[in-house]
Order: C-alpha cells, then structure tokens, then sequence
C-alpha cells in the first residue's frame, strides 16, 4: 500500500504561481510513477501529468504545458507540481496518484483544493 497526502493547495489570483506537494508513505518503493489529476465542479477528474519515479521522464496534458511542472524529491518521497500563470479555469481539487505499472492509478490522495480568483 502506497499512502498519500497532499498539501499546498489555496486561494491564489490569476496569474500567480502556487506549489503542491505530496508525500508518499508506506511501501513507495512500489510506486513506478505518481502522477496529478484534477477535478473541477461538475466536471470529470482530469489528468495533468505525471513523472517516473526513478529517471524523473515527465509527461503532461497538452492543455497543461508550459504552465505546470511536475517533479519529485527521491529522498523525501514528495512529489510536487508548481502551477505558474494560473488562470481561474485551473480551480478545482488537485489529487495526486501513483501507480505500480502503466496500467491503472491505484492509489489516491484526499485532494487539496485550488481556487483561482480572477
């Protein structure tokens, strides 16, 4: 089992910059990649990218790029997405995942919110 606890999420205006993290506990090791999804209100949950846990390769949504970075602390077992030139469309609940393989994400976070004022 794979633990995860996100943190970081709030009230930003659009424009800003806000960083998530998530913390991994219990047998991370397992753990082939983690990744973020988000959901908005009304809307279904929506990949935003994901990093490989050992080699760092990141991939994104296309709608993504160039606004959000995905990376990873090893030695802390935290994974992070910094959020730049945030627009009130990118409010929702950001939830982190990680999966043993490329199959389906096992294990979920509880979600911390994100609100973009404009």
């Amino acid at each position: 089992q794979v633990q995860l606890v996100e943190s970081g999420g709030g009230l930003v205006q659009a424009g800003g910059s806000l960083r998530l993290s998530c913390a991994a506990s219990g047998r991370t090791s397992s753990a082939y990649a983690m990744g973020w999804w988000r959901q908005a209100p009304g809307k279904e949950r929506e990949f935003v990218g994901q990093i490989v846990w050992s080699g760092g390769s990141t991939a994104y949504a296309d709608s993504m790029k160039g606004r959000f970075t995905i990376s990873r602390d090893s030695a802390k077992n935290t994974l992070y997405l910094q959020m730049s030139s945030v627009k009130p469309e990118d409010t929702a609940i950001y939830y982190c995942a990680a999966t043993r393989g490329t199959g389906p994400w096992e294990y979920w976070g509880q979600g911390t919110q994100v609100t973009v004022s404009s």
